[in-house]
This record gives structure tokens, C-alpha cells and sequence, in this order.
């Protein structure tokens, strides 16, 4: 059986052309990333390719964000390691794009208005990073920072960084957030430690550590919440 490569299709239904004729919200996230990789391979179009990845990634966007390079090399026949950085690249652009989104002098009122800030930041990772948000006295966001990128099970954060930061855009609060890549939102021995010493020595310079919180995925934890704050 013969087999349409996508320049044999109609127009109106060739993901650029579509894109251009009809609008990009018109088009589905296989057509989407098939415009990225540009073709497929000898025996799929690249909106069959396309589908296929997402497939792999169980159709869900934040999967395949999780994905690297060398994922998608070795289990994709036609993407080469450009096509692959093109995917990851323009992910990431997303990510950033959402995490921007959240900025803007927002106010902070509640423990989910934090881990919406951070999960753009933190939600596809699969290794430990650690951020701090600093905020004013009206609980507005004045800046957010990483503070250390660990592996799999850790990071190490240092505490005099985020004060001096603090002391530098005078804030009064700081909420810190972390991610666990494994999914487990509780917290270990050496988050629950180093919460304690960062609230203990913020208070000397009468900044208040607001909170706390474990990026899981679509879920989350709270120290402010969990009254360990």
C-alpha cells in the first residue's frame, strides 16, 4: 500500500498551510510538533511520527517536556538529535512562557497560589531543584530565584544566598519551593531541616519564611499548611 507523504494531501489540511489558512489553534499537538521535526521517515509522514511521540508520552505535553535528547533519538526512527532539541527547545520556551505568565506583581495569599507559581518551574524536571520567591510586605512577588539544582534524591541550598538576595530587594517574605521527581511529596529529614534554619535565620533580619512547598507533579505540599512553619 502506497503511502501519502504530507505534500500530497490537501492543502488546507498540510500542517503549515493549515496553520497559515485557518489559524494555529486550529491545529492539534501532533501537527504541531510534526511542523517542529519538519518530516518523518521512510514509513510515516511527520504528523505520524508526531503521534507516535505523543503516544509514548501517553498524550500528555507535561510527559513529553520530561523527555531528553537521548529519548528521543533512540526510540524515534527519523528524529535525529536537531529535530530532538528543536522539540525540547520549544517546551521549554512553553514552560517559560507560562512561568512569565504568573509574574506581575502577583499577590500571594494561599499555599496553591505558591505551587501555581512554581509548578511551571519545577513540574518537569527529573532532577531536585531548589527556588526561592521573595515577596513584600503586601505579599506581592517582588523576584523569583533558583537557588541549587541537585540530582535524582537531593540539592544542597545555601541559606546566606537567599538572605543576602532578600536584604537586596528588601523583601519581607520568602517562600521556598523544591521538587520531587519521584513523586512522593513527603518531605524527608533534610527538607524539614533545612525549613527550620532558613525560618530561624530570617527572622534575625525580620524577614518571615511565609512557606515551604513540594512540587509533586499535580500535586503538592505545604509547610505553612501542614503548620510546621
Amino acid at each position: 500500500m502506497n503511502r501519502l507523504s504530507i505534500k500530497q494531501w490537501a492543502e488546507e489540511d498540510r500542517p503549515r498551510e493549515k496553520l497559515l489558512l485557518k489559524g494555529v489553534s486550529t491545529l492539534s499537538d501532533s501537527e504541531l510538533i510534526a511542523i517542529l521535526i519538519g518530516s518523518g521517515n521512510d514509513r510515516e509522514s511527520a504528523v505520524e511520527l508526531s503521534k507516535r511521540i505523543l503516544l509514548k508520552a501517553e498524550n500528555d505535553l507535561n510527559r513529553l517536556g520530561r523527555m531528553s535528547v537521548t529519548d528521543l533519538v533512540q526510540n524515534f526512527r527519523g528524529i535525529g538529535e536537531a529535530k530532538a532539541v528543536t522539540v525540547i527547545a520549544s517546551l521549554e520556551l512553553g514552560r517559560r512562557r507560562k512561568a512569565g505568565e504568573s509574574n506581575d506583581r502577583k499577590k500571594i495569599t494561599s499555599s496553591r497560589d505558591g505551587y501555581d507559581h512554581f509548578f511551571p518551574l519545577l513540574s518537569d524536571l527529573n532532577h531536585e531543584e531548589t527556588w526561592a520567591m521573595l515577596t513584600d510586605r503586601s505579599n506581592k512577588i517582588l523576584s523569583t530565584m533558583q537557588v541549587s539544582r541537585g540530582g535524582i534524591s537531593g540539592t544542597v541550598v545555601d541559606i546566606r544566598l537567599i538572605l543576602r538576595e532578600a536584604l537586596g530587594h528588601y523583601a519581607s517574605g520568602i517562600i521556598l519551593a523544591h521538587n520531587h521527581p519521584s513523586g512522593n511529596c513527603s518531605p524527608s529529614p533534610q527538607d524539614t531541616h533545612i525549613t527550620k534554619k532558613l525560618k530561624e535565620a530570617a527572622q534575625w533580619m525580620d524577614i518571615t519564611l511565609l512557606d515551604h512547598i513540594i512540587v509533586c507533579g499535580d500535586s503538592y505540599y505545604s509547610f505553612a499548611d501542614e503548620g510546621i512553619i
